[in-house]
């Protein structure tokens, strides 16, 4: 995995997929993610793709800049990060896939440089401000272990609750995976990082300046997410000319969820 080097930290990053062959697409991934935690989904990016991903600051391999406990990250500090990684690899413009977390960056990106971004793909995500933020998820934290999961399983999505798990196999067992995942012991400075992660989260606002992005954008939900409500990304469609809003079955995982979701996306990401 090659490195970019910054002022203060190593920026880690990968390019794989339809290497010079299919269009240019930079990934941004959600909460707590990272280039490995993420590979399924990227996986399929890649069929269709050539993609540039990192480990944004604060998690992966990139890890915690040295500055960070006088200035701690902010949205505009990941953005800036991937405008960098885009210079150094030489790209002038790509397309742009953000998933939560990711799509808050996403438009931060797409607002603060519309003339480097062909394309744009915003998933279940939010714009902040006016338009609504999604869940603050810093508050769990507070939270005790079992209380925790409970709250988190239900802002997954709105439905799931015991029997709604038990007549749903497959929304069950993206439940488990993710509890098991969850259940395994993390360094202090991963969840350190992850904390700077959802302070700079909590920032994240460009209500007043989505107007600004003129490309072809795509704004997919789940229905029932709890994380970034439904309304949250009509808010943005609202904002962006001529976005399509794509509404899907299923939750913070729709993707996963409803089986149209992903070619669908990949479709859109294709024709660019």
């Amino acid at each position: 995995m090659p490195g970019l080097e910054l002022d203060d930290l190593t920026l880690w990053y990968e390019r794989f997929g339809r290497l010079d062959d299919g269009p240019r697409l930079l990934v941004f991934n959600g909460s707590g993610a990272t280039i490995e935690t993420s590979r399924p989904l990227l996986d399929k990016l890649g069929e269709v793709a050539d993609v540039l991903v990192h480990d944004q600051r604060c998690l992966g391999r990139t890890g915690i800049p040295v500055s960070a406990d006088d200035r701690p990250p902010t949205m505009a500090d990941f953005a800036a990060d991937a405008a960098a990684l885009l210079d150094h690899v030489g790209w002038d413009r790509c397309a742009v896939f953000g998933i939560s977390f990711g799509g808050m960056v996403a438009q931060e990106f797409a607002v603060t440089h519309p003339e480097r971004v062909t394309r744009l793909a915003l998933l279940c995500t939010s714009p902040g401000g006016p338009g609504g933020s999604s869940y603050p998820l810093h508050e769990l934290a507070d939270l005790d272990p079992d209380a925790r999961s409970a709250r988190y399983l239900t802002l997954l999505d709105t439905r799931f609750d015991d029997a709604f798990l038990a007549e749903h196999p497959f929304d069950r067992m993206i439940v488990e995976g993710m509890q098991a995942r969850n259940a395994l012991p993390k360094d202090p400075e991963v969840l350190r990082g992850e904390r700077l992660q959802l302070a700079a989260r909590r920032g994240h606002d460009v209500w007043d300046r989505l107007g600004r992005i003129a490309c072809p954008t795509l704004v997919a939900c789940g229905r029932t997410d709890g994380i970034a409500p439904m309304s949250n990304s009509e808010a943005i469609a609202s904002r962006i000319a001529g976005a399509d809003l794509r509404r899907y079955e299923g939750g913070h995982m729709f993707v996963y969820q409803d089986r149209r979701a992903f070619p669908e996306i990949l479709e859109f990401l294709a024709a660019g």
